[in-house]
């Protein structure tokens, strides 16, 4: 519970969504041929400059959000667009508050189905690695059956759907600051409109949704919102 050396690469465990939402976990690895709900794609040294970085500050945050990102878009194979629209996601872990007092400063990156909107994790297959190549499978897909996106829970696309999340807008660089959440959310609403619009053919009527992230998430390092078709297919 307490490591201080850093977790093995490539590992797989069977996390829960509570697992998933804390700071360090030390659940036990289990095959990657049998069940599993998580896989270890990235683990690391944090650099020096946060040596001396509190143990939740918002420096170690964003390091892990940049990191975790960058990994797993080389990881599952597809780009920033396809990961932020697909049900895989990250989450990353630090050592415990005690193996940090005691200097520990490593990070650990898992590849999940699934995150704080859905019901539960999807069972990953024996790898997780590049299943975004290509044209991903629906199974792999971020959808949401209900009457509008906010509030209802993500789910595979290969299941009965009404929205499915199909082009994303970039906000900002890396550098800028965070513009405000009427300009961040009117951006995203009109960018989506537009985009849906073109996603569907141009239909005479359609329904669109959007997903954008506050300045928490900006200041982790996110500068991009997702767009959503209203569509069954």
């Amino acid at each position: 519970m307490d490591a201080v050396d850093a977790p093995e690469q490539g590992v797989c465990r069977q996390l829960s969504l509570p697992d998933i939402a804390r700071a360090s976990d030390a659940t036990a690895s289990v095959p990657c041929s049998g069940e599993h709900t998580a896989e270890t794609y990235a683990v690391g040294e944090l650099p020096e400059s946060l040596a001396d970085a509190a143990y939740d500050s918002p420096e170690v945050g964003a390091f892990a959000f940049e990191t975790c990102t960058t990994e797993l878009e080389t990881f599952l194979g597809g780009d920033v667009s396809v990961t932020m629209r697909s049900i895989l996601t990250w989450v990353w872990f630090r050592p415990s508050q005690k193996a940090w007092d005691s200097g520990a400063r490593w990070y650990r990156c898992d590849a999940v189905g699934g995150g704080e909107q859905s019901a539960t994790l999807l069972t990953l297959p024996e790898t997780a690695r590049g299943l975004l190549e290509g044209r991903p499978a629906d199974a792999w897909m971020a959808c949401v059956k209900g009457p509008s996106v906010s509030g209802s829970a993500t789910i595979p696309c290969a299941k009965a759907h009404d929205w499915r999340a199909v082009t994303t807008i970039k906000l900002g660089e890396p550098a800028e600051a965070y513009p405000g959440d009427a300009q961040v959310e009117t951006t995203t609403r009109d960018f989506c409109s537009d985009s849906v619009g073109a996603w569907l053919n141009y239909p005479v009527d359609f329904d669109y949704g959007y997903t954008w992230f506050h300045e928490a998430e900006w200041d982790a390092g996110n500068r991009r919102s997702i767009c959503w078709a209203k569509t069954r297919d």
